[in-house]
């Protein structure tokens, strides 16, 4: 998995832009970042806190829980140990829950 790759799936969603977020690529929807590039080997994903567990216990090789202080935020892929079929699935579903409902649908 790579970035260029990463790039091709987070855009191909409804209304999703490429924005700046710190020197670093930010995926977002209506201005809501649902994923960010903070290097060329990771990438971080907001999906559900709920979510994070069972993600990083099924893919403990390529995914982390992201933290912002002591709070999950989401999950970190590291992207060279990453299936393109499971980034798409965790991009997909850090897009729906950002999105608007009537995009999401």
């Amino acid at each position: 998995m790579n970035v260029e790759t990463v790039r091709k799936i987070a855009l191909g969603f409804p209304e999703a832009v490429e924005q700046d977020h710190f020197g670093n690529a930010s995926f977002r929807v209506r201005g809501r970042i649902f994923a960010t590039l903070p290097d060329h080997t990771h990438l971080n994903v907001m999906i559900d806190p709920f979510d994070v567990d069972a993600v990083v216990r099924t893919e403990p090789k390529s995914c982390a829980a992201l933290l912002w202080g002591k709070e999950v935020r989401g999950v970190q892929v590291s992207l060279p140990w990453a299936s393109p079929a499971m980034v798409e699935e965790l991009l997909r579903a850090a897009w729906k829950r950002k999105a608007p409902k009537r995009l999401s649908t």
